[in-house]
């Protein structure tokens, strides 16, 4: 490290040269927000390059590569498992927010975009042509980049995981090399197919960055369905919600869904208080109504239901079917309301008509509904296996009870099913805490100056800590899987030896100084 701190200076100059001295931070201050994400903070890197061209990110990788300096990859900066953030002095930031070029091509029906596209920039530009990726962004996708959710793995609005919307992927290795996958990789292939021999892009699906920089990235394309219903449910346990989910889940008619215990219910129905939200709410509805009749008339149900039903709900699952055309849509959200009938009751469906106005909502959840610290974790289970951990972390919160009492930390949750056999369980902490430089940059100003401030409590922040800890061993116990690893999740942790050893060789091959992201993946 002495000698990484030696050549600092002349690691700076060779990155001022490839991007511009303007384009690469030096400040404290800048520093400190590029190490800091939605929940922790950790070594503060010695400068944030932000590269303009492809041909700059990859001179950049062997910069630092030349000097040995660790590298983490910063997106949209959604993280919250220290995704990007640095485990070890000397590190340079690469933010990829620069990056912005998109190539679609209706004709072969595949997109190509550059790291730093946002999924809200993408779905704009596809919509102007009547298309869209099969999966299409998570709720975060006014931030989140498809770079960024290539390296994490991300679910929300659309088909499956992000990573089954990918064909062909560009990836700079630690040595700054360039590797182009599938059909790609060919010296005269077009980026078309995936599954060209061995599956390479899946590689660098859900690796947090520890395998290689995403530099381009080329998407599947589907023609985009205008008609939609919507349909929401209350349900007294989380027994029958999740038993109507897990039959849902089978008949495949849907193309989101997603569920929330009291807690949540509450925080999502307060932020949509004011007369500036229902205003953007309303207009958002009409631009997605498939007439100016049917806009009219769903907003003329919302303002009838109001939010009553759903704040009595215990727990509350909310659907969201396109159609080839209006009948087609409400015959899949006729089948889900028959199978969910048995187990739930039917309530007004205000929430998923505004998901479907406003996909990509401001980044307000990165606090809680009083402007409290928010961290959330997840994870993916059998269905068979959900009902013991719902049992499970349920006895967890009432044994600590009394210390999250004495701290002012509440609980809430979220769910999702993935496909026809995963179910995401996605726990949140909720507590009093001061606010950090990143969530003071990151939370729109306005709301901000809408919710209450708190001074900073070291010990509200180690319980949670220690809470958080808690669950996630819950959750290794009860063989979860997880999306964006980072640096939390314990990937390695009672893993097939074989699988292991060959993931540590691959990490070799591809990152032989160990310089992209060290531990994550805990790699």
């Amino acid at each position: 490290m002495a000698t990484l701190a030696r050549n600092a200076p002349s690691l700076l100059e060779a990155l001022a040269a490839v991007v511009g001295a303007d384009q690469l931070l030096t400040d404290e201050t800048e520093r400190r927000f590029h190490g800091s994400d939605v929940f922790n903070a950790r070594e503060v890197p010695v400068a944030v390059a932000r590269p303009g061209t492809v041909a700059e990110l990859q001179a950049v990788v062997r910069a630092c590569a030349a000097a040995g300096a660790p590298i983490t990859v910063r997106g949209g900066g959604a993280s919250y498992t220290d995704g990007y953030l640095h485990s070890r002095p000397g590190g340079v930031t690469i933010d990829t927010s620069r990056l912005k070029a998109i190539h679609i091509n209706a004709h072969d029906a595949v997109v190509t975009v550059e790291a730093g596209v946002t999924w809200a920039e993408l779905y704009e530009a596809l919509k102007a042509q009547g298309l869209r990726t099969p999966f299409w962004g998570p709720f975060s996708g006014l931030a989140a980049t498809i770079g960024g959710s290539m390296s994490q793995n991300s679910i929300s609005h659309g088909s499956g995981v992000s990573a089954e919307s990918l064909l062909n992927i560009d990836v700079i290795t630690g040595t700054g090399e360039m590797l182009s996958t599938g059909s790609a990789g060919s010296h005269n292939g077009a980026a078309f197919f995936r599954q060209f021999g061995p599956d390479l892009a899946g590689l660098f699906t859900g690796d947090c960055g520890a395998l290689g920089v995403k530099a381009r990235i080329t998407l599947k394309l589907a023609r985009r369905r205008e008609a939609f219903d919507a349909a929401s449910f209350s349900f007294a346990s989380f027994a029958a919600m999740h038993e109507a989910m897990r039959l849902i889940a089978i008949e495949g008619v849907d193309d989101e869904n997603f569920g929330l215990d009291a807690a949540l219910q509450q925080g999502q129905i307060g932020r949509n208080d004011s007369v500036g939200a229902k205003a953007e709410i309303a207009m958002s509805v009409m631009k997605t109504a498939s007439s100016l009749g049917s806009g009219m008339k769903s907003l003329a149900r919302m303002a009838v239901a109001g939010d009553r039903a759903l704040k009595a709900a215990s727990y509350a699952v909310h659907y969201i079917a396109e159609g080839l055309n209006d009948a087609d849509a409400r015959a899949k959200i006729a089948l889900i309301r028959k199978l969910a009938a048995p187990h739930g009751e039917e309530i007004a469906n205000t929430v998923p008509t505004i998901v479907r106005g406003m996909p990509f909502a401001p980044l307000t959840n990165l606090l809680g509904p009083k402007g409290e610290r928010w961290v959330p974790m997840h994870t993916l289970l059998p269905h068979s296996v959900a009902p013991a951990f719902h049992r499970a972390i349920t006895a967890y919160w009432a044994d600590n009870a009394e210390s999250m009492a004495t701290h002012g930390i509440y609980n809430g949750a979220m769910f999702m099913a993935v496909g026809a056999s995963a179910f995401v369980y996605e726990p949140a902490l909720y507590w009093p805490d001061a606010r950090s430089l990143y969530l003071d940059r990151m939370v729109p100003a306005d709301h901000l100056a809408s919710v209450p401030a708190y001074p900073a409590s070291a010990a509200a922040r180690a319980e949670v800590e220690r809470l958080k800890a808690g669950v996630i061993a819950l959750m290794h116990d009860h063989g979860g899987a997880h999306l964006q690893i980072g640096k939390v999740y314990p990937l390695l942790d009672g893993r097939n030896p074989a699988a292991v050893a060959l993931l540590r060789g691959i990490k070799a091959a591809l990152d032989p100084a160990g310089i992209l992201n060290p531990g994550a993946l805990g790699l």
